[in-house]
Formats: C-alpha cells, structure tokens, sequence
C-alpha cells in the first residue's frame, strides 16, 4: 500500500511528538514505510523537518484565522481573543509541540520569518491588552510573548510525559498566564 507524503507527515508529527530526537530509521518504521521511502520523500531528516515546520506554522496561522487575530479587536473583545488565543494554542502545541523546540525552525530563515510574521500579530494583541488594562503594562509585551512560550513547553512535557491530565490543562494554563500577567 503506498503512503501518501500527506500520510508520512502526519504519522512522523505523531511519533516526533512522543520522541523529538527520532531519528529517520524511527520515524520511518512509526509511520510503516522503509527508510529507502522516507528518504525519497525527504532526502535527509532537515528537510523533513522543514516540511513539517511549514505544517506547524500553517496550523499557528489556523489559529489566528479561527480567533480573529487579524482583526482589531476593542473592548471585551480583546480579553475574549486573549483567552481564546490561550486555549487554541494548547491544542496547537499538543499537535505540534516537537515544533516548538526543533532546531530546523531556527535555522530555515523562511520558517523562522514566517514565524517571526506570527509572533508579530500576538504580540500586537498583547500590546492592545496592556493599553486596555487587561495585561500589566509593566512587562515588554515581547517578555509575556516568551512566557506563553514556556507555558507551551510545558503543555507539551506534561502532555508528553503524563504529568497532568488533558482535562486540566487549559486552565492551568490559563490561570498561570493570566495570574502572572494581569493588573
């Protein structure tokens, strides 16, 4: 049965997910392919990462897309973006959380400045939340950006490692963000 690069992509996040230091031979017995096909789809374990660094910036940008972060929020509705920002970034993190380490997305300037263009459009809303009141002013927005950051890392290790229940994490993370942030 023939897999689809779709297919390779999807089952290598999975196994990278659960193994981040995977190595092709791993990966290309997890998604049940010879490494000879794997190595045809993706000549070396960079640029498999490359591809699924596009995969996970393409579903950040999803994020944006399905929360509105484009627009400008005002009011109320900034704290809702906030919030659903927090939430929907669990669930990127969960799917894509060996993204969020790999060093490929620091080393292909096209991943790292489409990165870049994301973070840029978060901390925007940061910004408006600090002017609103919503968020202390006295941190750089980029310092609360960062802090998101970690706490994605930590979704991912205790998602990971079974240290703390699906269930729970979105409000831990959104009590330790928003405790730690807010005026």
């Amino acid at each position: 049965m023939a897999v689809s690069r779709d297919q390779i992509l999807t089952k290598a996040t999975e196994h990278l997910n659960h193994s981040p230091a995977a190595s092709m031979a791993e990966i290309a017995q997890s998604v049940g392919i010879s490494r000879a096909t794997l190595h045809r789809h993706f000549a070396t374990r960079e640029a498999l990462m490359v591809a699924l660094g596009w995969r996970a910036l393409d579903a950040w940008q999803g994020v944006h897309e399905r929360i509105g972060l484009g627009e400008t929020p005002a009011g109320e509705r900034l704290e809702e973006t906030l919030h659903a920002l927090l939430i929907a970034q669990i669930e990127a993190a969960e799917n894509y959380g060996f993204a969020l380490t790999e060093q490929a997305m620091e080393t292909d300037r096209a991943l790292v400045t489409r990165a870049e263009e994301l973070e840029a459009k978060e901390i925007e809303l940061i910004s408006a939340c600090q002017r609103a009141g919503i968020l202390r002013a006295d941190f750089p927005p980029i310092w609360v950006s960062n802090t998101l950051y970690g706490l994605l890392l930590a979704v991912r290790e205790s998602l990971r490692r079974g240290d703390v229940a699906r269930r729970d994490i979105p409000r831990l993370v959104l009590e330790t963000f928003l405790r730690g942030t807010t005026s």
